[in-house]
């Protein structure tokens, strides 16, 4: 059956159900902490590793042929892998025991500021007022969504700040790179190398480590969740997504994650949903709306076309 969604909407839609299945990772992330005692770097290197490995066996059943790609394309791959994936995941961490979980959200909220100027950059994107007002709306209700106001103060490093600004590059460089090769390969074929490259970078953190085994059962179905849900899905339906938009629009869409993670929060984890949350929710939702719409009454503010 003809698909007559246009392909700005399809792609919109696409980076919302990501974000639905991404808003998962914490709370199993969460549920994960209450039942063992391991390192959050280790936590991402087996997280990396098992989807690396689910990919590999599903790919080789399936169809192997998806593990051909072009030389030229191999150091695109390495570094979304080592620093969108491997980096960002190590400077997360560090971040948030630094400043907390709130300041950190904040802070990768600017994710979506350097997308835009750089796919503008680099893409030749059209800047319009749109997109500038569109990431406003939804720094803004990320800032409000992460609760930094009702929560209270935290420690502020100036060590935070900068490892917290340069993980917000290192994801933002997930849209980036993901953009340059959404076009050529499948997603299955960009996820597997991704993941393959991330576990490298991430495997010298591990020396010394035990390894977590055995595992309870009840952690091993999150963990599996982890991997099959807010993994493998979100971010197969994310690269999926970047074919069919302009990586600032998808950046900017992506924000809604911080929005759905505060909902499951509230509904499953009990975490309080105040006025402020509401608002900032309402304010990405606002956000996503105006970028999915490029050809309103705004007037574009330059291109570099």
């Amino acid at each position: 059956m003809k698909n007559n969604l246009p392909t700005r909407i399809q792609g919109i839609l696409l980076v919302l159900l990501a974000t639905i299945f991404w808003s998962t990772s914490g709370i199993l992330i969460n549920l994960i902490y209450q039942e063992i005692d391991i390192p959050a770097v280790s936590l991402a290197f087996w997280r990396d590793l098992s989807t690396f490995i689910t990919l590999f066996l599903g790919i080789m059943i399936f169809r192997p042929k998806l593990l051909r790609i072009r030389r030229n394309d191999l150091p695109w791959l390495l570094a979304m892998g080592a620093i969108s994936i491997g980096l960002f995941h190590v400077l997360w961490n560090i971040t948030v025991v630094l400043l907390g979980a709130s300041i950190a959200t904040v802070i990768q909220s600017n994710g979506p500021i350097f997308v835009t100027i750089m796919a503008w950059w680099v893409f030749g994107e059209a800047l319009t007022s749109n997109k500038i007002i569109a990431v406003l709306l939804s720094v803004t209700g990320t800032i409000l969504c992460s609760g930094i106001i009702s929560s209270g103060g935290h420690p502020v490093t100036p060590l935070g700040i900068i490892l917290g600004v340069i993980g917000a590059l290192a994801y933002g460089s997930f849209t980036l790179f993901g953009k340059k090769l959404a076009g050529n390969y499948s997603p299955w074929t960009i996820l597997f190398y991704v993941f393959a490259f991330a576990t490298i970078a991430l495997l010298p953190l591990q020396f010394g480590k035990p390894i977590p085994w055995p595992i309870p059962p009840k952690v091993s179905g999150y963990f599996v969740s982890l991997i099959l849900i807010s993994t493998i899905t979100g971010f197969s339906l994310y690269t999926m997504g970047l074919n069919r938009l302009q990586a600032s629009v998808a950046s900017i869409t992506a924000m809604a994650e911080i929005v759905f993670a505060a909902i499951l929060a509230y509904i499953i984890l009990n975490e309080r949903l105040d006025f402020w949350q509401i608002f900032g929710a309402i304010l990405v939702i606002c956000g996503v709306i105006l970028v999915s719409f490029p050809n309103g009454k705004i007037a574009p503010v330059s291109s570099a076309s």
